[in-house]
């Protein structure tokens, strides 16, 4: 099989899945008779997806493609079969399921950690009650009031889209739109429309703190998903003709390398400083925003990371009781019980079951490979490569391990 006719036939499965599990293709900006193609077909059947997944792999050796292009498809297969295999009925262990779609092997977190990054927070807040309900009473002074929400979004989007084009450069058309919506299971959600348009939707329900509203902002939006979808669509696509760039797939490896750089989104564009950065920009809205306060607290939060995938294991792994679960997220998270069943919303939704590790470990091999940067490299730079390239997981721990970035072709 060619190369050309190999792709076409990765996005065909790849739509195919979306006709079993609306929202399995997060993004689709390929071509349009594709789509109309698979909407005519009767409904798939998911073994055979999975038995097709594993045929396109064995087709893989020695075909016309460029190296990068190879691994990209390879990992993404695995991760289709395995998704076909789960929706045939097979028994796939969890963490045997999350290493399929991710790369990653996951393990429980270290409690101790959890500890130390408490006492972190309880010397940053000092006074009476526990820890947690001054962490609560200080996140009530950090909420932006529900009328404020959508004008506080198209301010910090604004700023972080100059600094974005600035930095990285942007199709002079792209645009974001914004919506504030309510019962959804996460807190923002992009949904890449091609044509360098997003509509970026934010969920009301969670009462969204100043502290939170520039991470968010630069996840989904600039330097983030809508940023990376842009710079995939005009160079992956547009001038090297990747076309299984066209399609992004949840469960997936693209998710990891996905969220992990939208997660670093603000750290990339913004760096230190961020907390008075955004009180300086909030304060035009009558907000009074605890800048330097909150950036410590911040980091001394990031500690307690791996909680949620914690929760995940509990839940998928270990067969938890979902009230244990919930009682383990408002222990270590320091949230109330509303905020720890709006996490296990998310943790059971049978879609999105294993999509909190593509935080938690996104997060941290992205972080470790940005900061292995060679001398002499600069931290956009780096980050212009996570954009840019057809990266997976596998590939950035072997740069991570070589300390050596490998030079990538188009092909």
């Amino acid at each position: 099989m060619e190369g050309t006719q190999l792709v076409r036939e990765y996005l065909l499965l790849g739509l195919r899945f979306d006709r079993l599990v609306e929202g399995f293709v997060d993004a689709y900006t390929g071509d349009p008779a594709l789509r109309r193609q698979i909407e005519n077909e009767p409904k798939p059947d998911p073994a055979a997806l999975a038995a097709r997944a594993r045929d396109l792999r064995g087709e893989l050796a020695g075909i016309d493609l460029a190296p990068e292009r190879v691994r990209f498809l390879d990992a993404h297969l695995v991760a289709l079969e395995c998704s076909g295999r789960k929706l045939a009925g097979q028994d796939v262990g969890f963490v045997d399921e999350v290493e399929a779609y991710f790369q990653v092997r996951i393990s429980r977190g270290e409690e101790d950690s959890y500890r130390e990054s408490h006492r972190e927070l309880d010397r940053l807040l000092p006074g009476d009650g526990s820890l947690g309900e001054r962490l609560s009473a200080f996140r009530k002074r950090d909420e932006v009031p529900a009328e404020k929400l959508e004008p506080c979004v198209h301010a910090l989007s604004s700023v972080l889209r100059d600094k974005a084009r600035t930095v990285f450069g942007l199709p002079e058309q792209e645009t974001v739109e914004y919506e504030v919506v309510t019962d959804k299971p996460w807190s923002g959600f992009n949904y890449y429309l091609g044509d360098y348009r997003s509509k970026v939707a934010i969920n009301a329900d969670l009462g969204h703190r100043m502290a939170n509203l520039p991470h968010l902002i630069a996840h989904e939006s600039y330097p983030g998903h809508h940023t990376e979808h842009c710079r995939k669509e005009s160079g992956l696509v547009g001038k090297q003709g990747q076309a299984e760039q066209t399609i992004f797939l949840v469960n997936t490896p693209q998710c990891l390398m996905a969220e992990g750089l939208a997660d670093l989104g603000l750290h990339a564009l913004v760096g230190a400083g961020w907390g008075p950065w955004t009180q300086e920009i909030l304060g035009d809205f009558g907000l009074h925003m605890e800048g330097e306060q909150v950036e410590r607290m911040e980091g001394a939060l990031g500690g307690l990371i791996s909680v949620r995938q914690d929760a995940a294991l509990m839940l998928h792994h270990h067969g938890a009781d979902p009230d244990e679960v919930s009682a383990f997220l408002q222990r270590w998270l320091l949230v109330n019980e509303a905020r720890a069943k709006q996490m296990l919303r998310f943790l059971s939704d049978p879609l999105w079951r294993a999509y909190t590790t593509t935080y938690v470990e996104g997060y941290r091999l992205l972080r470790a490979w940005l900061d292995a940067r060679p001398t002499g490299q600069g931290l956009a730079e780096r980050y212009g490569r996570l954009l840019d390239e057809p990266l997976v997981p596998v590939t950035v721990r072997e740069e991570l391990a070589a300390a050596v970035p490998v030079v990538s072709r188009g092909g």
